[in-house]
């Protein structure tokens, strides 16, 4: 796949979706979750740090860099509640993964697509350790571009398979219920969000709103759910009120990182939260209760984007959908790479 040291393989959008198609989007996000799965039990290997974040009124862009110290991983990616105003996407992101002994990099790949899947296969490997057993029946509340990924991937590796789907844009909803149809789901449009939990075992909120919202109030959470609290990932912006977050046992991926961005910024510094490594190496429990309200508090980390870059580009060489990207400036001699570029004038005639 990278027979010269300049070459990088690159996915573009076009190839990321024929990739994605290729394999199947279930056996995408189970596979997915299961390289996802790999890392967060060996988490105590990687760097770790929160995102490094530029905010401005409009939005945020950030760079989430890892390292397991064989590999490095980074995402681009920005969060631009407005653009969708403007006809743009939310959330783009393009991707990284680096070889740590040389400092090369192995791929290059876009991640809006990733990112969705990612994002979706992590709140289903989750809800595998927290959900009540046999759950079959999911709420969306904000029927988004994450919506659709979230059902299938809770489809494929929990069983879910009724949804109940409210958005304050109807149309949103119709639209997700449309591309959903005939995969095997039993979905109700519902007129609001009191209506949409009603005898939900698993509540998923991702709206996208930059903004401090209630989109779900203490009466409408009842004992025994399972929530799923992806929209609430930047400072500012949270979709639960905080008596439900004091009710629940809180599940986070890295503390530094969801103190600052997720619900729980809603709540005093040292309140307790159980990291998700920590369950799935039998360390800490889950789901202990019929009774427990457990949470969730997604926003998303590295190490999950490192391991859908690791994903990807073991999907590469037996799929051949990536381009080869001349990338990297690879003079004969590494000390001469002035002379490269003269050299590469006299080829071309041109006097440099």
């Amino acid at each position: 796949m990278q027979a010269k040291l300049n070459i990088v393989p690159f996915v573009s959008v076009d190839s990321m979706m024929k990739l994605v198609l290729a394999i199947g989007v279930e056996r995408f996000l189970t596979e997915l979750a299961t390289y996802i799965e790999e890392d967060f039990r060996r988490w105590e290997l990687f760097d770790k740090t929160p995102r490094v974040a530029s905010h401005s009124h409009d939005g945020v862009i950030e760079l989430m860099p890892t390292s397991d110290g064989h590999l490095y991983g980074f995402k681009y990616v920005n969060g631009h509640p407005k653009n969708t105003r403007e006809g743009l996407q939310t959330v783009t992101a393009f991707g990284v993964l680096a070889d740590v002994g040389s400092g090369y990099p192995m791929l290059l790949t876009e991640m809006t697509i990733l990112t969705a899947l990612r994002t979706a296969a992590t709140s289903a490997l989750v809800a595998k350790y927290l959900a009540p057993k046999g759950a079959r029946t999911m709420t969306i509340i904000g029927n988004g571009a994450q919506s659709e990924f979230q059902a299938i991937a809770f489809k494929a590796i929990t069983g879910i398979d009724r949804l109940r789907l409210y958005d304050i844009d109807p149309s949103a909803s119709r639209r997700c219920a449309k591309n959903l149809a005939g995969m095997g789901f039993d979905i109700t449009i519902c007129a609001s969000g009191q209506e949409a939990v009603e005898g939900a075992e698993v509540i998923t909120t991702v709206t996208a709103d930059k903004q401090y919202a209630t989109i779900l109030t203490d009466n409408m959470v009842g004992s025994g759910v399972h929530i799923n609290a992806v929209g609430g990932d930047c400072p500012g912006k949270t979709e639960l009120h905080r008596d439900i977050l004091l009710r629940s046992d809180i599940f986070v991926e890295f503390p530094p990182q969801t103190r600052i961005e997720g619900e729980i910024q809603q709540l005093d510094g040292d309140h307790p939260v159980t990291e998700l490594w920590q369950v799935m190496t039998g360390k800490a429990a889950g789901r202990t209760s019929d009774k427990q309200i457990t949470l969730f508090d997604s926003v998303g980390f590295a190490t999950e984007d490192f391991s859908a870059l690791r994903y990807v580009r073991d999907q590469l060489q037996a799929t051949g959908l990536y381009e080869e990207l001349d990338l990297l400036a690879d003079p004969d001699e590494p000390r001469d790479l002035f002379g490269m570029l003269l050299r590469a004038s006299a080829k071309e005639g041109v006097i440099a």
